[in-house]
């Protein structure tokens, strides 16, 4: 059975394999027939939920393997457990994990219970394995402190590869242990803190055949993949523009606009004068306290019966638990796990000089505002975006990747105060290969793809997406969830960008005074999106079950590295202010030139 535009636009309930047919003629006729308003409405629905998806129809590889790929965990704390929350079971088994904050322990068995939406993506091990409680998963599942006790215990174990979600400037030198002890690796993005690192990264992998995988998960959503094809069948025309942007609401100590990257420390590890958020965990236990104990007090009627029913209690009490096992962090010895205390001058409020106090359990837990440990806004963010405008840039290239030109960009901190050394906002405009580019003739130098991103705190208008910009048509991606395609028509004038009123969201207005001037043609708004976290994790357990120089993870080192240039060469850009033009040695693993002369060993 064919899968067609009218097929999605009813929302017929169709088989993976029925859509697996069909992929290739659903897009063949959107994109050799008139495009029809409601082709995109629907989207295909069936099998998008977590850890039952349609990754092995979609993009091939097999519903299951023969056995399930025994991984050990090392870094369970946000992006951990979001890994851990996309596990299939039919593909991976968790065997051990390692994390040297309780804080993470804790939630790798239990979820994140702070809201509804952080237990969805951050379930824990009990639900994803069905564990009555955690003495049963620890029965199951080793538990480490420091990643080199995982490693080195790994094949006592039967651990055999191991999923890395720890803070950047780690993710070198424990992948490359990982695979020196002949284990295969998943970590997550960035692939490394700097281009050396990831070319010593990918030269292990190729040296010891194991498999590397980066984190970079557009490479395995359905939606994205989506806009590809689009853009390959010539629906938008030539493209030669990209926009792309992550805008926070951040603002310093606004408890509307809260600093995510600053979350709170564990009381006593700072004074109030030095932050505010220093007792504010304990304050957030002692009213869980307070609401519990009110709330397990009978009724005055005598009856006996408790104020809240049994599932607030208990949320109550996983509450207080998880909020324990955060305040527990201060019992970590950062200093000795290599992390660092630092002290430097700044001006008070009243603009007075003062000392900032970073004691190294700051570093450990609020690693992202330090370039010593992150890399700031193109690391953590703007890479993702730049990783999908390498993907649609392909796609006008055949599917063959393409390498940049050239960036230009600025970055400043004018936001938030001398309590980091990361950037607040930060520009870019990069310029690709359009088809037909050739750098040696002057009439094709000029056939370029320009690529504009912007990440600022202080203002989320807009969020996070991209915008593809061709000769034809628009297409938007929204956060990941959404996608809008917008057809040029004869004699196209200007549009509008008007807001939900209901959700905030902005939109282009398709008629202007009543006259249709740019046609909203498409709409793919598929309901719970995936983003392709599971479908990642599970392609490269397959690979590793099923391997052949054929069978690659779909961000494997090379495309990683790309996108790890792409990102830390922007951070150079940015930082002193200039363009600087990529050379493709960069680019090439076995070549020892990077942008920083820090060359592999």
């Amino acid at each position: 059975m064919s899968l067609t535009p009218e097929h999605v636009a009813v929302g017929m309930n169709l088989t993976p394999e029925q859509i697996a047919v069909g992929k290739e003629n659903f897009f063949a006729a959107i994109g050799s027939a008139p495009i029809r308003r409601d082709f995109l409405l629907k989207g295909i629905r069936q099998g998008l939920a977590s850890r039952r998806g349609l990754g092995p129809y979609y993009f091939g590889y097999g519903k299951s393997v023969p056995e399930p790929v025994r991984v050990g965990v090392i870094g369970t704390g946000d992006e951990g457990g979001v890994l851990l929350g996309a596990i299939n079971p039919e593909f991976i088994q968790v065997k051990s994990i390692a994390d040297v904050r309780p804080y993470n322990i804790h939630r790798a068995f239990h979820g994140d219970y702070y809201s509804e939406a952080q237990l969805k993506v951050r379930p824990g091990l009990l639900r994803i394995c069905s564990w009555k409680d955690e003495d049963e998963a620890r029965g199951n599942v080793k538990v480490y402190g420091p990643y080199e006790e995982l490693i080195k215990n790994a094949k006592d174990d039967g651990v055999e590869a191991v999923i890395l979600a720890l803070p950047l400037h780690l993710h070198a030198p424990v992948a490359i242990a990982a695979m020196e002890a002949g284990l295969h690796v998943i970590t997550e993005k960035l692939m490394a803190h700097s281009v050396r690192q990831c070319k010593e990264m990918a030269r292990t992998a190729k040296r010891t055949k194991l498999y590397l995988a980066v984190g970079h998960q557009r490479h395995y959503s359905i939606l994205y993949d989506n806009a590809v094809e689009l853009i390959r069948r010539g629906v938008l025309g030539e493209v030669h523009y990209i926009r792309a942007q992550w805008h926070r609401g951040n603002l310093p100590d606004n408890p509307n606009f809260p600093d995510t990257w600053k979350v709170p420390l564990p009381p006593g590890v700072k004074s109030l004068a030095d932050d505010p958020k220093a007792d504010l965990l304990a304050e957030e236990l002692a009213k869980f306290r307070k609401d519990l104990a009110e709330a397990e007090k009978p009724k005055k009627n005598g009856q006996g019966d408790p104020k809240l029913d049994p599932k607030q209690i208990e949320k109550l009490r996983r509450l207080i638990e998880q909020k324990t096992a955060q305040i527990a962090d201060k019992a970590v010895e950062a200093e000795k796990l290599g992390y660092e205390k630092r002290d430097w001058p700044i001006l008070d409020a009243d603009g007075k000089p003062a000392v900032y106090h970073r004691p190294a359990l700051e570093e450990l837990i609020r690693w992202r505002l330090w370039d010593r440990t992150g890399a700031g806004l193109m690391a953590e963010l703007g890479s993702h975006q730049l990783d999908a405008a390498s993907i649609f840039i392909a796609a006008m290239h055949g599917g063959k990747m393409q390498h940049p030109i050239s960036v230009a960009a600025a970055a400043n901190r004018p936001l938030f105060p001398a309590d980091r050394d990361i950037e607040d906002h930060v520009y870019c405009i990069f310029e690709f290969p359009a088809p037909g580019y050739n750098a040696k003739d002057p009439e094709a130098a000029q056939k370029k793809i320009g690529v504009q991103y912007a990440s600022i705190n202080g203002n989320g208008f807009g969020g996070y997406g991209e915008t593809v910009l061709g000769t034809e048509g628009t297409l938007i991606l929204d956060r990941e969830q959404d996608v809008q395609l917008y057809k040029m028509a004869p004699g196209a004038g200007k549009t509008r960008v008007l807001v939900d009123k209901k959700t905030g969201h902005a939109g282009l207005d398709a008629a202007e005074s009543g006259d249709e001037r740019s046609a909203a043609v498409g709409r793919q708004a598929m309901l719970e999106a995936e983003r392709g976290y599971a479908e990642e994790l599970e392609h490269w357990a397959w690979c590793i079950r099923n391997p052949a120089p054929e069978n690659q993870p779909r961000c494997r080192p090379e495309v990683a590295l790309k996108d790890a240039v792409i990102a830390l060469t922007a951070n150079r850009a940015a930082r002193q202010g200039r363009r600087i033009d990529f050379q493709e040695s960069w680019f090439d693993p076995d070549d020892p030139a990077t942008p920083d002369d820090d060359k592999p060993a």
